[in-house]
């Protein structure tokens, strides 16, 4: 048996793979189409690995996964393929809709198509795990309950509507279809291999490089941050014992503020990397404008999965970004390789 990881050559996903090939005998396929976010670096340990396959691919060639599906006898699907950076979904909305909703879709329907001809038995154990995100809430006041899975769908950026609306996609196969899906909706990760668009690499990247440290507005955004490998260990916990149909909320139980999130790896940054004129990294903030409908805290109440399956966070924040710090200073030819002119021209822009 095998399973097919839809986007694994992004920063959860090929951390998801990683993990697996680690802790199960299982083979897996990747398809992955490769656009900016997509890194088969971050593979290159298990690319000789007669349990490993890539596939270049979008989910929107439902023909083509269909292929992939009956090719390898796949007996669940895990999808993280998916646009992902508020900030660029403000600027360009239509790549979100295409890839998040309708790319979605056409997964859903591959998935269905395959499904509906497998063995009584195939049929009970197929699943399709979906990999969404806690900002299809929206925004939590200060002092208000954490999200559960109950919690009312308010998206406020194009990114965070466009997964909700894949979400209902997902839940409405199941009712109609009979589609046996499952649903986790995770807080801010963070760790090894994150594209430096995203707050704590942007920080780590500018820092070494001299560069200004750029925070949203009073920087007092909270959000609730969950080591990678605690949610790749999560979702395995789902995909073994999870209850068709369900959703699961996946947090660390770590709410921080960003400005708060900065000064630490400023700190770590300090111990380990000393800047030579003995000035802290701190001394290279700068507060930008804040960027539009941005949601003012998230906070993830993840005691579903905790009492139905038995999983909890194992890693700290404070253990968890000291390993990301020292990754990232360990690893300097991989961030080389991802920082092209490209991305470049778009931290210019987003930070102007």
């Amino acid at each position: 048996m095998t399973i097919l990881v839809t986007g694994g050559a992004g920063f959860i996903g090929s951390n998801f793979i990683l993990d697996w090939l680690d802790s199960s005998s299982e083979p897996v396929v990747n398809l992955d189409k490769l656009t900016y976010a997509g890194n088969l670096a971050n593979l290159a340990g298990c690319a000789g690995s007669n349990r490993y396959a890539f596939v270049r691919g979008g989910i929107e060639d439902d023909a083509r996964v269909g292929e992939i599906l009956r090719r390898n006898g796949v007996r669940a699907v895990v999808n993280f393929a998916a646009e992902s950076h508020v900030d660029r979904s403000i600027h360009g909305p239509s790549a979100f809709i295409e890839t998040n909703v309708v790319g979605t879709m056409h997964l859903l329907e591959a998935v269905r198509g395959y499904w509906s001809k497998l063995p009584n038995a195939g049929r009970e154990a197929f699943r399709l795990l979906h990999v969404s995100t806690d900002e299809v809430y929206g925004s939590l006041q200060p002092g208000a309950a954490p999200f559960t899975e109950e919690h009312p769908f308010r998206p406020n950026s194009p990114y965070a509507a466009s997964k909700a609306a894949s979400d209902h996609l997902v839940r409405a196969y199941h009712e109609t279809y009979g589609l046996p899906v499952l649903t986790t909706n995770c807080s801010n990760n963070y760790g090894p291999y994150h594209f430096p668009e995203k707050l704590i690499p942007l920080i780590i990247h500018n820092a070494l490089s001299g560069k200004a440290l750029p925070v949203y507005g009073d920087g007092q955004q909270v959000r609730d941050w969950i080591y990678v490998k605690d949610h790749c260990a999560a979702l395995r916990c789902v995909l073994e014992a999870g209850r068709p149909g369900e959703t699961y909320n996946v947090g660390g139980r770590s709410e921080m503020a960003n400005i708060d999130v900065v000064l630490t790896v400023c700190s770590l940054l300090d111990s380990r990397r000393a800047r030579t004129d003995g000035r802290s990294y701190d001394s290279q903030l700068a507060h930008v404008a804040d960027r539009p409908g941005h949601d003012r805290r998230y906070a993830i109440d993840a005691s579903k999965i905790e009492r139905e399956l038995g999983w909890g966070p194992a890693v700290s924040f404070a253990a968890g970004i000291a390993k990301t710090v020292d990754w990232y200073l360990d690893n300097p030819d991989w961030v080389a390789n991802v920082t092209s002119g490209a991305y470049r021209s778009w931290i210019e822009k987003q930070y102007a």
